[in-house]
């Protein structure tokens, strides 16, 4: 599924909103008029959309935003000033690991639009043409979504940059825009797309997933007073009752994704096509580039001796892993979060390490483990520094828990106690005598032990305004700074219509 040194039209030569080069070395020309002749032309173009999300500066980089600004990850301390920002909440206009994910997700719309623009009308039988532009538009409201969660009001970009001219896009006047044009492209994806799962690629489970959880984050954001929010015309109950009926279409609508009994089957690196995983990124330790595979794992594990170890299973079996940069270092915080008792704590947290016969060699309580580290990016295979690790970009428990607390009912409980069953804790018995409000804020705990180093706690913080009472290090900053980055100074300097 990846697709390298291949050129898509003239525009992707010249590059995106700011017009920088991308990430490719031209090794042919095609232009607009010829390249899309064939329907595989079209795919070809379709994968290179998706092989933007795979960009060393976008997929790994959306940790540092969204672990390391968050209460779940420090950084380890010589891992660079704008790494540390993250940690300390100073981040600036300069920040290049900012900058990175920012041009990042312009180049991934940009090719998404190349297909928006090329591909309807071309001839192509129906139902292939409208995959192609449902996932287009799907990949386009996702990379916008990112943007919106971590910027704000970042220009929207619904047409595809070929001049230099068009670079200079202006912002969206307030939220409702934004949304609503992610609410159109995504209800859009959703009558194009049917349910066909393939690992890397998006299919109408997706594009309703992703939707539930653009209604999830405006109605919760607009709930809890985050800054620019109350410029949303919906209610906030409409919000969540939106939430709840396109996750309800992901959790009853179809029998393709489902809820998987064994946690530590989840993170099986070589079952990307297991039934949790909605929407994962395509990487292979297989692949030539950092891209085409992943390193993802190196950023978790911390550095043990430069030696393979072995972790040990839930059938005490053995697997080998290499040690690690020990770049996201698990919190106090949130390892205290989980009960004792509590299945991901104790089959996905690493405490312990282990010699291929099974002696312990390192623990956390002799400090040869310096922290417990995440499991869910492991690799026993992997070459090197080369893995098939992939980030868990939408998972069905992530759905499921929408859903609760959208409706924060009794259905949404049995959801949520699904979740909590899993894990082996104790279950909510009923509602009785809890506010909607308190529920909600269980579940957004919840989501906190069942998605932690998935990318997903800082957006989870930001829309229900926890950001100051949560991160120590965020207690003094402004509303608006713990709601939104700063846009990157360079992009500013390029665009005259960005203040």
């Amino acid at each position: 599924m990846k697709i390298t040194k291949i050129i898509i039209g003239i525009v992707l030569l010249i590059g995106v909103v700011s017009c920088e080069s991308l990430d490719v070395e031209p090794e042919g020309f095609y232009s607009d008029e010829n390249f899309y002749d064939t329907l595989e032309d079209a795919e070809a173009s379709l994968l290179y959309a998706y092989d933007a999300l795979t960009l060393v500066s976008y997929a790994p980089v959306s940790f540092y935003l969204t672990e390391l600004a968050s209460d779940n990850c420090v950084v380890k301390p010589d891992e660079g000033a704008d790494a540390l920002m993250f940690v300390n909440w100073q981040v600036t206009a300069q920040n290049e690991l900012l900058s990175q994910y920012y041009r990042s997700a312009y180049i991934a719309i940009n090719r998404a639009n190349a297909v928006l623009e090329n591909v309807e009308g071309r001839g192509y039988n129906h139902e292939e043409e409208s995959r192609l532009l449902g996932e287009a538009l799907f990949l386009r409201a996702y990379n916008h979504f990112n943007l919106v969660k971590a910027f704000g009001l970042a220009p929207l970009q619904s047409s595809l940059i070929d001049k230099l001219d068009e670079t200079t896009a202006v912002p969206p006047q307030n939220m409702q825009e934004v949304y609503s044009f992610l609410i159109a492209d995504l209800e859009r994806a959703v009558t194009l797309l049917k349910v066909n799962p393939v690992a890397g690629k998006a299919d109408k489970v997706a594009a309703q997933a992703l939707l539930a959880k653009v209604y999830l984050f405006a109605a919760s954001a607009k709930e809890s007073g985050v800054p620019q929010y109350d410029t949303l015309t919906a209610s906030v109950e409409d919000l969540y009752a939106a939430a709840a009926a396109n996750a309800k279409e992901v959790l009853t609508g179809q029998t393709t994704y489902g809820f998987e009994e064994d946690l530590q089957q989840i993170y099986n690196v070589d079952a990307p096509n297991g039934k949790e995983h909605i929407f994962i990124l395509s990487m292979d330790r297989s692949g030539t580039n950092e891209g085409d595979y992943s390193k993802l794992s190196k950023y978790f594990i911390p550095w043990l001796g430069g030696a393979t170890v072995y972790l040990q299973n839930t059938d005490d079996s053995l697997i080998p892993t290499h040690d690690g940069w020990s770049v996201f270092q698990t919190t106090e915080k949130l390892f205290s979060a989980y009960d004792p008792a509590d299945n991901r704590r104790n089959s996905l947290l690493v405490t312990e390490v282990y010699d291929q016969e099974g002696n312990t060699i390192g623990s956390t309580q002799d400090g040869l483990v310096p922290y417990p580290f995440t499991r869910k990016y492991i690799d026993p295979n992997f070459e090197g520094d080369k893995t098939s690790t992939r980030p868990y970009l939408i998972r069905f428990t992530d759905i499921q828990l929408v859903y609760a607390e959208a409706t924060a009912n009794a259905e949404g409980l049995a959801y949520y106690n699904q979740v909590r069953r899993r894990a082996g804790v104790e279950e909510l018995a009923s509602l009785a005598g809890i506010t909607t409000a308190q529920f909600r804020n269980l579940v957004v705990e919840e989501r906190q032990r069942e998605l932690a180093f998935e990318g997903d706690r800082l957006w989870d913080l930001r829309r229900k305004n926890w950001v100051q009472q949560e991160v120590l290090t965020a207690a003094g900053i402004s509303a608006e700074a713990a709601a939104f980055f700063p846009l990157p100074q360079r992009e500013i300097d390029l665009n005259p219509n960005i203040n």
